[in-house]
């Protein structure tokens, strides 16, 4: 009984601290700047290893209704060093633009979570390597997020997110292959954001 007394106040309190004025709506637009830090997995492949890179990020979603949204990630370039046998041996940039749709749980809530799935794009170049001429091929992929937006007004918030990124790129190494390289990584975000 004392849990669902918890629950239930709660979920009013919740409720009691919805305001209409910093609710999300149909029509609305949402644009956030900050950072990310982009973390590939540990284990990408046999012997090449990419480390995590950190940059600045904005994204834009517009509500198609209430609930739902759709966003485009972009960024400033990352860039990572590569490493084999633990010594680095390469460096590259890259831009991983990424469209997703979104569904928001509590539109009408200053605490509005979010999940959201779509598609990235992503590109590589500045690629520089100490054994010879690498190349790294773009790549196609799907993604995911959960993110929460925390109004601190009625039009600016705080946005939290974390991705997931399908990012697999082809490596050669003086036009011989190295095979797939599966980036996948994780994104970490963190943005100011406003409402209009």
């Amino acid at each position: 009984m004392k849990i669902k007394a918890l629950l239930g106040t709660l979920v009013l309190v919740s409720a009691g601290a919805a305001n209409t004025a910093m609710a999300v709506e149909k029509g609305d637009w949402l644009v956030r700047f900050g950072a990310s830090n982009v973390d590939p997995k540990s284990d990408n492949h046999p012997i090449v290893s990419v480390d995590d890179g950190s940059s600045f990020t904005a994204n834009v979603a517009y509500m198609f209704t209430d609930n739902l949204s759709v966003e485009l990630l972009a960024a400033y370039p990352f860039e990572h060093d590569i490493t084999a046998g633990g010594a680095k041996v390469a460096s590259t940039k890259h831009l991983p633009p990424t469209v997703s749709v979104q569904y928001h749980f509590l539109p009408q809530n200053p605490f509005k979570p979010y999940v959201g799935v779509g598609v990235n794009y992503t590109t590589f170049f500045s690629t520089k390597s100490s054994l010879g001429n690498l190349d790294l091929g773009d790549s196609w992929g799907l993604a995911g997020e959960v993110g929460v937006d925390i109004m601190l007004g009625d039009n600016w918030l705080l946005n939290g997110s974390i991705r997931y990124i399908d990012i697999e790129t082809k490596a050669r190494l003086d036009g011989a292959s190295l095979g797939k390289v599966a980036i996948d990584p994780m994104v970490y975000g963190l943005h100011l954001g406003y409402k209009f």
